[in-house]
């Protein structure tokens, strides 16, 4: 008589991580869509939202600023806990990719696919080197001094009257269709935070990581820490400058707003939320702050006390943020196997 099988119960990412978080054996679909999952309902989810919300053009345009909020919070979020440099700079970021911007089309007559690639690429070339003089400091003192860019260069456009003064650039040109504006910006949004999770995964990002952890250690072996971060402060640059670059072209205006000390504060907001570290985690934080935002718009400055309520809960409740609880809980689900 055939003895029944034996069965018992085990997590389903056991035995996909082969040696590595990199290198996976995997011996069923069961398990590959495991892996991939969340992954594509995160790439699908946003390729979508454009179909979706195409009957509603405004809550289809609050989508993109939720794309544009995310990519300065993942900037945020890759230089404060990749890096160690906490910066409150974002809105300098944004804001220099979008004066770039504007000034490459109205100036220059370059089409708005030119100006953002020049913009993304030159701005962040010019808050790196604006900001690298500060690269020697640390903690809240680098996150000061950074939160004095956008701020300055409020002050000095208004007080010099330079680049459109307060008043700004107009008649920008904007893109030849919603669909070309839609998946320009959602791919540049999912290009910037696979491309990073991809470079962190590589020894630029093992070098990046032990710059933050211990950065002696990192000189003592020869390599420049003043380089790495540099490095760092580039990329991140990238990302801010994309987003205040494709920003100008949506609304085909940009002014003094640009260097609004929201765009730096929010960023960290999101990050909390979504969850640090991650580099996803932003996105999602942004999911929920720009929608909370519009939903809020007729209360007036009674926002900030829903902000400041959200921003507390989810520090004392849920300190780790979104993404982190769910993955430590999508790790936990279990399948019967046979002993």
């Amino acid at each position: 008589m055939n003895a029944q099988p034996q069965r018992r119960k085990e997590r389903i990412d056991r035995g996909i991580k082969a040696r590595a978080e990199t290198i996976y054996a995997l011996s069923s679909l069961e398990e590959l869509a495991y892996l991939l999952g969340p992954r594509l309902l995160f790439i699908v989810g946003f390729l979508a939202l454009p179909l979706i919300l195409a009957p509603w053009p405004y809550w289809h345009r609050v989508a993109l600023s939720v794309c544009v909020l995310g990519l300065v919070s993942v900037s945020f979020d890759f230089l404060a806990n990749q890096v160690g440099l906490v910066s409150l700079g974002g809105a300098f970021f944004f804001g220099v990719g979008g004066y770039t911007a504007a000034l490459l089309n109205t100036a220059w007559g370059l089409p708005p696919v030119l100006a953002i690639g020049l913009a993304t690429v030159v701005g962040a070339g010019i808050c790196a080197v604006l900001i690298a003089p500060c690269l020697p400091l640390r903690g809240i003192y680098f996150a000061i001094v950074t939160l004095m860019y956008p701020l300055l260069m409020t002050r000095i456009i208004e007080a010099a009257d330079i680049l459109g003064g307060t008043e700004g650039f107009r008649g920008i040109t904007g893109f030849s269709s919603v669909w070309t504006e839609a998946y320009g910006l959602i791919l540049g949004l999912l290009v910037g935070v696979f491309g990073l999770r991809r470079y962190l995964a590589e020894d630029a990002g093992l070098v990046i990581r032990a710059v933050k952890e211990n950065d002696q250690s990192v000189r003592a072996s020869g390599i420049s820490v003043a380089g790495v971060r540099f490095k760092a402060l580039y990329l991140a640059g990238l990302l801010g400058c994309f987003a205040g670059a494709y920003y100008v072209h949506m609304y085909r205006s940009v002014g003094i707003s640009a260097f609004a000390l929201d765009l730096s504060i929010l960023p960290i907001a999101a990050t909390v939320i979504g969850g640090g570290g991650t580099l996803v985690g932003p996105v999602i934080g942004s999911l929920i702050l720009v929608p909370l935002s519009e939903v809020l718009r007729d209360f007036g400055s009674l926002r900030i006390v829903v902000y400041s309520l959200v921003l507390a809960g989810f520090v004392v409740f849920r300190s780790e943020g979104i993404l982190v609880f769910a993955t430590r809980k999508y790790q936990q689900f279990e399948r019967w196997v046979e002993v």
